[in-house]
């Protein structure tokens, strides 16, 4: 199975660098990327790059090289996910304001939205890749929908979440400690791996079960934020006792076992994903029935 065609359906934080490097990596791969929001899209297609609507340090150089060459913007959708072979969707996954799991749960609406998209536009077999941030067995959903309201035409999902970190997004992309990947029909599989084989070693590309590959991260994201949690808690203690907590993350950075990262006391962590990842995983916890798992990861947050 081999791509020819990739279409993204957001054009945000996660999107537009990911597409934007692919393209560079893989010239004979034409990406486009779609989006709603007609500013956003103008902004992408800026000649001056200094006003591109994401700032990430080298991104600027990425889009330029491969701007107008294999890699489009656009707000026309349906074309882009008619002609795709292949089609990446990064929207938004905000915590759930409104329903059930109000507070703790993911949002999947602007999810199941792509997905009714790409079910009525889709005219030949799709390969979907889930680009966000998302529950474990969120594919369930998109499949209920891509099969119960399509055209009669395949589609196999994947997963293939991010680990960017912001200020580094394009060093991560060009130089990943990992590409994950979770699938169930080994063809689909291959042919994201093949993709990603454009520039990643091989031993970087992880294949696992697609329930793995959602899972891992929130996985990923809860375990750093316990970290931060962590040397917080342990700075209350050095002021009780007169240790600094700066020598301490040091003293025990140094162990290979533990590493020095995300052992930077503080008052708490920043960013907009690790709350919002953790709620998620308490919610999903508690969903299952596994309290005590819920109450552990609660407490990282607390």
């Amino acid at each position: 199975m081999k791509i020819s065609k990739i279409c993204c359906i957001g054009a945000g934080y996660v999107g537009g660098p990911t597409m934007s490097v692919i393209a560079q990596k893989c010239p004979h791969i034409t990406v486009t990327i779609v989006d709603i929001n007609e500013k956003r899209i103008a902004a992408w297609n800026d000649p001056d790059l200094s006003k591109l609507p994401v700032y990430e340090p080298g991104l600027a150089e990425v889009v330029g090289e491969a701007r107008g060459r294999n890699l489009f913007f656009t707000t026309e959708g349906d074309r882009a996910i008619d002609e795709a072979d292949m089609i990446f969707i990064s929207v938004n996954t905000p915590t759930k304001t409104y329903g059930k799991g109000k507070g703790m749960a993911a949002d999947l609406k602007y999810i199941e939205l792509c997905a009714r998209q790409i079910a009525a536009a889709a005219t030949s077999d799709k390969i979907i890749v889930e680009k966000s941030t998302l529950p474990v067995r969120t594919a369930e959903a998109l499949k209920s929908i891509l099969h119960n309201t399509g055209n009669g035409v395949s589609f196999h999902i994947l997963s293939n979440p991010e680990f960017l970190a912001e200020g580094t997004a394009i060093q991560d992309l060009h130089n990943p400690d990992r590409v994950l990947i979770g699938g169930e029909n080994p063809e689909a599989v291959q042919a994201l791996v093949d993709v990603y084989a454009s520039w990643v070693p091989p031993e970087r590309i992880l294949t696992t079960n697609l329930w793995s590959s959602e899972l891992s991260k929130l996985t990923a994201n809860a375990f750093l934020a316990q970290r931060v949690s962590s040397i917080n808690a342990i700075s209350e203690l050095c002021e009780r006792t007169g240790a600094n907590v700066d020598e301490v993350a040091r003293a025990i950075g140094t162990d290979s076992r533990i590493g020095p990262k995300f052992l930077k006391a503080s008052v708490g962590f920043g960013g907009s994903c690790f709350q919002k990842d953790i709620l998620n995983l308490v919610y999903i916890a508690r969903t299952y029935g596994l309290h005590e798992v819920a109450h552990y990861w609660e407490q990282v947050i607390t």
